[in-house]
Order: C-alpha cells, then sequence, then structure tokens
C-alpha cells in the first residue's frame, strides 16, 4: 500500500474576537489538514494547528516533503521520518520543516491502522483506559466574567481541572485573577497557571510563591524554554510543580531539564516534537525519570497515544475543532475516552475544508 497523492486543505474554528496569552494575540484559529491517499483507496488524515503564522511557509513545506514520500509504503513510518530528515538537513530539521514531517507520519499511521480497521492505540500495543482530562483557556485578554464564564462552564461539564493564563504586565493581575477562579470554582477543583515563556525568572518566582496559598497544580513555561538553568532556580525555590515542553522539537531539551533536576511534567507537542514515534521516544526518556507525561493540545490524537504509555498523566482539552470533525472526544466525569473507530477515529466534515492545493 504505497502513497498516491495528497491533498492539503485549510479550515478555521468560530471565534468571537482576538484572544491573547503572555506572548501572542491570536486573531484567528486556523487548521491545516492534510490528506494522504494510498493506491488502494484508503485515505488517512492529520490537522495541525496555524492560527494566522506562516500561512505560505507551512504550504510550501508540505508539498516538499509530500513529494519526496510519493510512492512510499505507507507502514514504513521510520523509513518516510528518516528520508525527510535527510532532505531537511541543509535549510533545518527543526521549526516548519517538522511540522510539516510530522504531519506526514499522523496522516500515514491513520491510514495504516485504517487499513487493518483498528484504532492506532490498539497498533501500539494500547489499551483502550479513561485518561484524566482539563479544561484550557483562561485567556490573559479575557475579562473577569469571560474568564468565570469558562471556568466554571469546565466545572460543570465535569472537569476537574482547568488551566489559566498568566503573564500579566504585573504579577499581582495575575495573582488576583487566579484568586477569582479559586473563589468561583471551589476548593476541590485544580487549577495550573501557564506563562507561554512571558515572564522573568524573578516575576515567575513572586507569582509562584503567592500563588501556593491558592493551591496551584504546576506553573508552565514561566519563561523561556532554552533558559535551562533558571528553570533551575525556580523548581528549587519557588515550591511549586513545573511544566514545559510543548515548544520543543526535540528531547534535547528534556534531557538539560533532567541533568539540572528542572522540571516536573513533560508536554510534549505531537506537530513540533515530530510524530508518533517521536512522542513516544520523549514519553520514554521522561519515564526513565519518572516524570509524566502531560502533552500540549492534540487531545484528539493524544488521548490514543497517552493509552500506550504507563506514565501518562492527563490531556488538555480545547472545543476548536470538536464542530468541525465527525467524531469528537467524549469525556466523562473529567476523563476523555480514547476512539473505538480505526485509525485516529474521526475525520473533518467536508463542508468545513476549503482546498489549498
Amino acid at each position: 500500500m504505497r502513497i498516491s497523492r495528497f491533498e492539503i486543505f485549510k479550515t478555521k474554528a468560530k471565534l468571537e474576537k482576538p484572544i491573547a496569552d503572555a506572548t501572542h494575540t491570536l486573531t484567528e484559529i486556523s487548521f491545516i489538514v492534510l490528506r494522504l491517499h494510498t493506491d488502494n483507496g484508503t485515505m488517512g488524515e492529520s490537522y495541525l494547528l496555524s492560527f494566522q503564522y506562516s500561512p505560505h511557509a507551512i504550504l510550501g513545506a508540505l508539498k516538499d516533503q509530500g513529494e519526496l514520500l510519493l510512492g512510499e509504503e505507507i507502514h514504513q513510518t521510520v523509513h518516510a521520518f528518516s528520508k525527510l530528515n535527510h532532505a531537511n538537513e541543509y535549510f533545518g530539521q527543526e521549526g516548519i520543516n517538522r511540522w510539516a514531517q510530522a504531519a506526514f507520519n499522523i496522516a500515514a499511521w491513520d491510514a495504516w491502522a485504517k487499513s487493518l480497521d483498528q484504532p492506532v492505540w490498539k497498533l501500539l500495543g494500547g489499551s483502550r483506559k479513561p485518561v484524566p482530562a482539563y479544561g484550557s483557556g483562561g485567556w490573559i485578554s479575557y475579562t473577569k466574567e469571560e474568564l468565570l464564564d469558562e471556568v466554571q462552564g469546565y466545572q460543570s461539564r465535569g472537569f476537574k481541572a482547568v488551566k489559566i493564563k498568566v503573564g500579566k504586565p504585573e504579577w499581582q493581575e495575575d495573582l488576583e485573577r487566579l484568586q477569582w477562579v479559586r473563589e468561583a470554582v471551589g476548593p476541590q477543583m485544580n487549577i495550573m497557571m501557564d506563562a507561554n515563556q512571558g515572564m522573568t525568572v524573578p516575576a515567575a518566582l513572586a507569582l509562584a510563591r503567592a500563588a501556593r496559598k491558592i493551591g496551584i497544580q504546576w506553573f508552565e513555561e514561566p519563561i523561556d524554554h532554552a533558559d535551562f538553568e533558571g528553570y533551575n532556580v525556580l523548581r528549587n525555590q519557588a515550591g511549586i510543580s513545573l511544566a514545559m515542553g510543548e515548544r520543543e522539537y526535540s528531547t534535547l531539551p528534556l534531557r538539560e531539564l533532567i541533568k539540572r533536576n528542572a522540571i516536573d511534567i513533560w508536554q510534549p507537542d505531537l506537530l513540533r516534537i515530530g510524530g508518533v514515534e517521536a512522542w513516544r521516544n520523549s514519553a520514554a526518556l521522561a519515564g526513565a525519570h519518572h516524570i509524566p507525561v502531560l502533552p500540549h493540545f492534540y487531545k484528539d490524537y493524544d488521548v490514543s497515544l497517552l493509552a500506550t504509555i504507563p506514565n501518562g498523566a492527563g490531556v488538555e482539552s480545547f472545543d476548536w475543532i470538536d464542530p468541525l470533525i465527525d467524531h469528537p472526544i467524549r469525556f466523562e466525569n473529567g476523563f476523555a475516552l480514547p476512539h473505538d473507530k480505526p485509525g485516529w477515529g474521526f475525520t473533518f466534515k467536508d463542508e468545513f475544508l476549503e482546498k489549498v492545493s
């Protein structure tokens, strides 16, 4: 079963007004959807979160790499990854090239599993177990009313944890927002905070110490992801667990953080890290050091992958693609259930797709 052609589409989720974290303002919630076709008529699909950034660059990378994979056998995902790695070496194996590489990897796994009429997690030896989920959002651009409406909405749907954006100009503003959330959801719900690398070490340290009395479960990306010594300082002085990993294209940063005893939770992004094998390799490295895995964003893939590792801690949930696909992930009492359908278990609806190549 060989790759015969591929198609690229764009789609968008509904966004009433721009939203912002500590480092970015997002004017659209857009996705690139890749469909990979085989010579026996099987179609595999993947998607990546693109927002408004680099639309021409990512399309170019997808086209370049897709052309290199025409005629390759769909199940030879390791070979395909190595072939693209070799081709990408000149201009860089990280960044947009890695995103495109991962998109083809994920679509190939979808097609391969569909051809065998099996879910991806079953091919990987996993078991269909519920995965803890947390509701994500809490954008710093929200009004107080918008913030509380979102977290209470998650709570009413059975979620047991929510994550809030921090990184305001003054950390005391972040603390006030966290206090609002705690008062709104009560003492039983877990609250996490995410600075998207937007704080300095002193500000992050001050916020972490002040937030301890509120009961914050962990602090995600407080500072620049490459400031390994800064993470060491925070982990040893802040008295709060640190989560990191969504910006990484390899396991090198994880190794550096482990050496410094500077990480508590590993958060690989399936598209940035390079796809299924790379994601699982990073999870294995984390597991060897007793570090739980709580991946970034892609719940519709991550729930299946978490079912295949022993150190999975949970999954992040946004609702953005749910109206755009045929079978959204099901949640029960704060837990997500892996799909029982072949492949990844879902497909984007044609009526929401705009073909771009």
